[in-house]
């Protein structure tokens, strides 16, 4: 539980005195994806898809100085996800957490002379809350095409983070575990349109319009829409994982936006909304 009641918290807020968690995306995209989470004594990267220098690079553009981890949370094995995370391992020797059947794959995709830096592994499971320093991590199951695909969210201090992308649609549980997050980090991959006219191969269309390829633009602006789904309560909500092919941010900012403004009254959305770049990070979130 929190130190502090809401009111009390909130007044701590407006003054600038307290932060639960500090929320960085490094980059979110089929190119590279990861997110620093930080509270005042735990640091964590939710996957590792941009190389090392790219990594300490977009850091240092935020004013992030990081020298050390507590972890590593790896979504899947997908190489946007895992490319690099030989190379972060390199520069901070930390415990991945990963699921069995995803550390499988990770080790058969990365080159053996990368597997010695997987030297602390530990297995985590969908429904089994773990903890981290001074952060509960809840994992869940996804629908994405991965051995074992999973979405987390992260609890410090009385505030929720929400991390899930990479998934055809939202199956009901999964909405069960957005609900109450501060920040809500949701994939908004493509603009159905512009994948169907688009230039990919049409086995390639089928498989990102599939229950287990990606969230569009629609999907996510009829979740958003909904108040029965969507709670509305977070100070930030993400749109992630973007196609730089098949979406662009004007595009989903435009689908998001004319969703949240069909809520009204008590139900309205009074948060931000924010579109994650594949080419930069976005200046941190303090919860």
């Amino acid at each position: 539980m929190s130190l502090f009641g809401g009111h009390a918290r909130a007044f701590a807020l407006s003054r600038g005195a307290f932060i639960s968690l500090r929320v960085t995306i490094l980059g979110s995209g089929s190119s590279g994806n990861c997110t620093l989470l930080e509270t005042d004594h735990t640091r964590l990267l939710v996957d590792a898809g941009l190389g090392k220098k790219e990594t300490l690079r977009r850091l240092a553009a935020v004013g992030r100085e990081v020298d050390r981890l507590d972890g590593i949370v790896i979504s899947h094995e997908h190489s946007d996800h895992i490319g690099s995370l030989a190379q972060v391992l390199g520069q901070w020797r930390t415990t991945v957490f990963l699921n069995e059947a995803t550390h499988t794959e990770v080790m058969r995709i990365l080159p053996e002379t990368s597997h010695k830096r997987l030297d602390r592994v530990e297995h985590i499971r969908a429904g089994q809350r773990f903890i981290v320093g001074d952060i509960e991590i809840s994992p869940f199951a996804i629908p994405h095409d991965a051995v074992d695909p999973m979405g987390f969210t992260f609890h410090s201090n009385g505030t929720k983070v929400a991390i899930v992308t990479d998934l055809g649609f939202l199956p009901e549980h999964v909405k069960v575990h957005l609900r109450d997050s501060d920040c809500l980090m949701l994939e908004s991959n493509h603009d159905l349109e512009m994948l169907k006219v688009g230039p990919y191969p049409w086995h390639i269309k089928q498989r990102v319009m599939s229950r287990t390829g990606h969230l569009s633009n629609h999907a996510v602006s009829e979740f958003l829409a909904d108040a029965d789904e969507f709670d509305a309560r977070a100070r930030y909500v993400v749109l992630a994982h973007l196609s730089e092919i098949n979406n662009n941010p004007n595009t989903a900012t435009i689908f998001a936006e004319e969703a949240l403004s069909r809520r009204t009254g008590a139900a309205a959305f009074a948060g931000e909304l924010i579109v994650a770049s594949q080419a930069s990070p976005i200046p941190t979130l303090n919860l």
